[in-house]
């Protein structure tokens, strides 16, 4: 009767240890997601501080060269996507549309006529989008 307990102990640990394993390789994998989903949020924000700044330059040169600005909106565009596409965090889905709606505000001026639209919708969307992306 022992020999017959001792199998079944050491089968029962085992199981244990490998369950207790997979718990821990889960909670890492699920932890490193969100450290990546998080990394990628901030090099898209940071891209996105880029396209905003080419976007400030494009609207003061607009009369140069009025193809600049219509290229960093679609950069911002191309970016917001990015960051929609991966996360599932509130806050920053918000700054997303609320960059989006911005980007649509300055696109609608422009076609309606306006040479040197207000971009500081953008500007501030674009800061708080970075808010919520850094932990």
């Amino acid at each position: 009767m022992a020999a017959s307990r001792r199998p079944r102990r050491a089968r029962l640990t085992a199981i244990a240890a490998v369950a207790a394993a997979a718990a821990l390789t889960a909670g890492l994998t699920t932890g490193c997601d969100a450290v990546n989903k998080a990394l990628d949020c901030v090099q898209t924000a940071d891209n996105i501080a880029d396209s905003v700044t080419d976007l400030q330059q494009a609207v003061e040169n607009a009369a140069n060269d009025p193809t600049q600005t219509d290229e960093s909106l679609a950069s911002i565009e191309r970016n917001l996507d990015k960051i929609g596409d991966k996360t599932d965090n509130a806050d920053v889905n918000k700054a997303v549309d609320d960059l989006g709606k911005a980007v649509d505000n300055v696109r609608t001026a422009i076609k309606n006529g306006d040479e040197t639209p207000d971009i500081s919708p953008v500007t501030d969307a674009a800061g708080e989008l970075t808010k919520v992306c850094t932990p």
